[in-house]
């Protein structure tokens, strides 16, 4: 074996990643263990084409499977992954001018107040924000951020009535490119609520080990 022999061996968990589809599905097995069939719906796949890119990611060990009746489910190798996930695309979009762009193309968050890490939590430890899971609600109970309250987007204008009117909510969902939340931080605004976006998601959080089941 040579020391090319080692990089080329590190270099085939960057090949893994190196598809816009397996990187949607690394970021939703950061929310909790999937079944092939739910996976492949959510990213917009065919059934077979879901499974070519998780064997691609699971060959790489990135990811692990299990068997269940007829189904398979899958899960991330370890929160590492949701890390290498996370730096993946923060590097990403400070270096690469195309990220940015794509990104303000797609997310629209202008006129969106952003808060940080820090600031969320100083908020919600003194009771001044309410902080916003509108994930689906399968998601949010297989991990959250503490303290967080479930509200899957698809049922936040029925629920209105639930958060209080004077607190200003923090809203989140998947990881910082998720635009389920920047929906909910519209919705609520609209309504004349006093919403803000979390500039991470679980994916984030999970790789600090910040997640609480």
């Amino acid at each position: 074996m040579s020391k090319t022999d080692l990089y080329d061996a590190i270099a085939r968990t960057g090949k893994a990643l190196a598809h816009g589809k397996r990187l949607e599905i690394v970021e939703l097995l950061a929310q909790g263990e999937r079944p092939v069939q739910d996976l492949a719906r959510t990213v917009e796949l065919k059934l077979s084409t879901a499974s070519a890119h998780l064997q691609v990611l699971r060959q790489a060990g990135l990811v692990t499977a299990r068997a269940e009746g007829t189904k398979i489910f899958y899960r991330l190798a370890g929160d590492d992954v949701a890390t290498l996930m996370s730096v993946l695309c923060r590097v990403a979009d400070t270096h690469q001018a195309e990220v940015e762009a794509a990104r303000r193309a797609y997310l629209d968050h202008d006129d969106i107040r952003l808060v940080g890490r820090e600031e969320l939590l100083s908020s919600a430890a003194h009771g001044t924000a309410l902080v916003l899971d509108v994930r689906p609600s399968q998601e949010y109970e297989a991990g959250h951020l503490p303290g967080a309250v479930s509200i899957p987007l698809e049922e936040l204008a029925d629920r209105l009535d639930e958060i209080p009117a004077d607190t200003e909510v923090v809203a989140y969902c998947r990881g910082r490119y998720c635009v389920l939340s920047y929906d909910a931080v519209r919705l609520l605004r609209a309504h004349g609520r006093d919403a803000a976006l979390l500039d991470e998601g679980v994916l984030e959080w999970r790789s600090d080990g910040l997640v609480t089941p």
